[in-house]
């Protein structure tokens, strides 16, 4: 078995570290999928398990094909973190940013933990995640200027679908989802979750 080190002599909820540091400390620690919230406490996010992986890599997969065919864009995967300007850093299962606000970017920025808030994000509720807390997470991608949202929960057959200014709406499954104005032709059929 291997060990893990964080280098950490802190509390993880009252410490305020750089963006340089938090880079560091996740590329020090890749056995290990960190998040930050805005006001900076670090989330040791969990893996997940099979059917969660499964429905993530599906779901995303969706995702991509459009995105080939449309070239409209980059889709990302659960691996990049995005520096977020409501000020966390967090890990959406599946994002898409539009193409010219990618271009804009550095090189650097793209190297690195993306300071922009994508597009798009998806979330897959996995049996170890906190409801009220996803949920959270959704909002604070919208405050941070995330256009559309999906969050599915395969526990309540369902998906809530975030959008700018508007009220969230819960649809329950099987249904079609609509990439609307911020993926224009975007269709996604959803069965119901596997239980």
């Amino acid at each position: 078995m291997t060990s893990l080190t964080l280098p950490l002599v802190f509390n993880l909820h009252q410490v305020n570290l750089t963006d340089e540091q938090f880079y560091q400390i996740c590329i020090n620690n890749p056995e290990i999928s960190l998040e930050r919230n805005p006001q900076g406490a670090l989330i040791i996010m969990p893996p997940v398990g099979g059917e969660s992986g499964s429905s993530e890599i599906e779901l995303g997969t969706d995702l991509t094909i459009w995105n080939r065919q449309s070239k409209l864009g980059k889709v990302f995967s659960s691996s990049t973190l995005f520096k977020l300007p409501g000020g966390g850093n967090r890990s959406p299962d599946a994002a898409w940013v539009e193409l010219s606000r990618w271009i804009a970017l550095t090189p650097e920025q793209r190297q690195k933990f993306p300071p922009i808030a994508p597009d798009f994000v998806m979330e897959l509720r996995s049996r170890t995640d906190d409801l009220a807390m996803l949920q959270a997470k959704m909002q604070e991608y919208l405050n941070s200027g995330v256009r559309l949202g999906w969050m599915f929960n395969p526990q309540e057959q369902q998906v809530e679908i975030y959008r700018q200014g508007q009220p969230k709406e819960t649809c329950l499954l099987p249904t079609e989802l609509s990439g609307e104005s911020v993926l224009p032709g975007f269709l996604l059929r959803v069965e119901r979750f596997e239980e």
